[in-house]
């Protein structure tokens, strides 16, 4: 499943609640699609750690984005916790213009306006937990969240998974390998494929 094709243009989002594995889950389909390429989002939050521009936000201030956002220039965007973070159209159209289709690792308020914004092109995704008590166990093993965090986590969660039946797909992540084929199998089918890689 690793040869490049020309792709449509299709947007795939990905949206679930922290701690249900869609991280991994999108590195394991950049690897097996080579048409795909991972969108990188705009943001007015500062670096953390060794965190680059371009590489895994597109860093700018809050006026920049504030100017964007009246300029009609973000696909979707969102204030989170007193920091806008965003999907500019030109990276997505520029991807389209290279043949390459978008993989989007976003919210459920984000994969909501870019299906308002691309309604043809975008195929969304949600990836659930088998329930809210296994996730709370994840985060906890995770062992990087203070209690408080987890709370605030558990209760986003909650709101997240009432969204769930307005994806077009629902995957149920109980056990990782069963969850990455049926989500292959989804993801080729959005951009023409068959599960075997044909087109």
């Amino acid at each position: 499943m690793n040869a490049t094709r020309p792709a449509s243009r299709k947007l795939i989002v990905i949206s679930a609640p922290s701690g249900a594995g869609k991280t991994t889950l999108c590195s394991r389909l950049l690897r097996d699609f080579a048409e795909l390429t991972l969108s990188i989002s705009t943001t007015t939050r500062a670096p953390r750690g060794e965190e680059k521009h371009g590489v895994a936000y597109f860093f700018v201030s809050r006026q920049e984005f504030e100017q964007g956002i009246q300029a009609g220039e973000f696909a979707e965007w969102a204030l989170v916790h007193g920091n806008y973070y965003g999907t500019s159209r030109k990276t997505l159209e520029d991807s389209f213009r290279a043949g390459r289709a978008v993989l989007l690792d976003i919210d459920v308020q984000g994969a909501a306006s870019l299906r308002q914004a691309f309604p043809a092109e975008t195929c969304t995704i949600f990836i659930s937990p088998p329930d809210l008590e296994t996730l709370e166990t994840r985060l906890r093993a995770r062992g990087t969240d203070s209690e408080e965090s987890i709370a605030r986590r558990m209760a986003n969660s909650r709101q997240e998974m009432a969204e769930a039946s307005r994806f077009d797909t629902v995957i149920v992540n109980d056990e990782l390998e069963k969850a990455y084929a049926a989500l292959q199998s989804r993801v080729a089918k959005a951009l023409g494929r068959d599960p075997g890689g044909r087109t």
